[in-house]
């Protein structure tokens, strides 16, 4: 690819994310979305996390599903959302399975990390 087709890429690629993101405040107030819609949109934010997240904590390196005890993100998981399920903050939560997570792996009890 030369130079060119590399700014032409770039600059296309602004404009859309310009217009697709600008879009709604320039339209937004003529377009009204049905309560049912707004409702399901609610759960956008929990479903893209998930998405993020989940391959991450079960799939290895080599593309294979690991449910078992030998996996640390898994065990490091579950353990933040039992923090969770307890305590209700969300910082410390983060602060807890990452706690966790790190001292799996520093003394190696469940294996090497994914």
């Amino acid at each position: 690819m030369s130079d060119w087709e590399i700014w032409a890429t770039i600059g296309v690629l602004c404009v859309a994310t310009a217009a697709t993101r600008s879009s709604f405040w320039l339209i937004g107030h003529r377009v009204s979305i049905p309560p049912r819609v707004q409702e399901m949109l609610r759960y956008a934010p929990a479903c893209a996390l998930a998405a993020i997240i989940g391959p991450d904590l079960l799939v290895d390196t080599q593309g294979e599903a690991q449910f078992t005890l030998a996996n640390p993100k898994l065990l490091a998981a579950l353990a933040a959302l039992v923090f969770y399920l307890w305590r209700r903050s969300m910082l410390m939560t983060i602060i807890f399975g990452m706690a966790v997570f790190t001292l799996l792996r520093v003394l190696d009890i469940a294996g090497p990390a994914l």
